[in-house]
């Protein structure tokens, strides 16, 4: 249980830019949580001896000004270092500020951190996933702490702080509850299918009255009021098809790749799996990997291949796992 830990260091970080290994730290906040009593704290700004990003003041509101004097990143890291000790890191979504620390550690000692690593977006987004947003000001408008995320470091480290114990709480009373429930499973999986037969009806009655609600405005049908207050109109989407090889080179001499092109890592798993495509590429596509986590997925197999499967299942060896998707160390 994550509980166990009775001393975690809750994080915040501000830096000039989103990339971890170009951009560097520009604040550090952190705040010693000891059981639901913030302890001490721990605030710093850095001189990060690289420009600051303007999309980044945008959220930060640091300028250049603000840290032409502070300290430099090899001067505060033993303090900090000294400050979280081996205790747990807490942060709303963790890996960025992580990432940034441990860059640091590797940059001026060769030595990656440790601490394990607990995300408070992930934890929030498993105990209240029917919110819209996941954010730091949505958490703390959840636990009554209706507080503008600030985006400074000690400042959000201290909310974060101060409704962490509640959600964690709540986080390991669903996973009591779920642990609870494993000796349910064969009625459980009953029921899951019995839901999800009743997804796929209602999602193709759905289907069904859009097309009617289509037919209706191809009529001549008029925008419809309905008594809730909401407006049923139609419009059309237009879809472009465009040459490829043209349209990569025009967004690549205008320096717009990062905002046209979204990489697709499944893709580039198979490239890897490839035997066709020439092996030296294949260890350069490879070696471009920077961290492996791993999701247990869950599926049904029809019933005409479930045999074959479960007998090819049984002959492997399940290595166990902790039932925690939330916490991981950096390997």
């Amino acid at each position: 249980m994550l509980s166990d830990h009775k001393t975690v260091i809750v994080l915040d970080l501000e830096t000039t830019g989103l990339d971890h290994r170009s951009e560097r730290i520009l604040e550090i906040g952190a705040v010693r949580l000891e059981g639901t009593e913030i302890v001490e704290t721990y605030e710093t700004l850095v001189n990060p001896e690289v420009p600051i990003r303007h999309s980044s003041f945008n959220i930060h509101g640091i300028t250049w000004s603000m840290v032409k004097d502070s300290p430099t990143i090899d001067q505060v890291m033993p303090t900090v270092l000294e400050f979280i000790g081996d205790h747990p890191l807490v942060a709303h979504n963790a890996i960025f500020d992580y990432t940034f620390l441990n860059e640091a550690s590797k940059r001026l000692y060769e030595k990656r951190l440790t601490n394990l690593r607990i995300d408070t977006f992930e934890i929030y987004k498993t105990v209240f996933p029917e919110e819209q947003s996941h954010g730091l000001t949505s958490l703390l408008t959840r636990f009554g702490l209706p507080q503008e995320v600030k985006h400074r470091a000690l400042d959000d480290a201290r909310n974060l702080a101060l409704v962490y114990p509640q959600l964690l709480d709540l986080y390991e009373q669903q996973l009591s509850w779920q642990l609870s429930q494993l000796t349910n499973i064969p009625y459980l999986a009953e029921r899951y299918l019995r839901m999800q037969r009743t997804i796929q009806m209602l999602q193709a009655e759905m289907n069904d009255l859009r097309d009617i609600f289509k037919l209706y405005f191809q009529q001549g049908g008029k925008p419809l009021l309905t008594t809730s207050g909401d407006l049923m109109v139609s419009s059309y989407r237009r879809n472009y098809e465009y040459n490829e090889a043209a349209l990569r080179k025009i967004i690549k001499a205008a320096g717009l790749d990062g905002q046209a092109f979204k990489l697709n890592t499944r893709v580039v798993d198979r490239l890897i799996d490839n035997t066709e495509i020439d092996e030296d590429v294949r260890v350069a596509l490879k070696e471009a990997r920077t961290q492996m986590s791993e999701t247990r997925m869950i599926s049904f197999i029809k019933p005409s291949e479930a045999k074959e499967v479960k007998e090819i299942v049984e002959s492997e060896v399940d290595t166990p796992v902790e039932p925690t998707p939330v916490a991981a160390e950096d390997k």
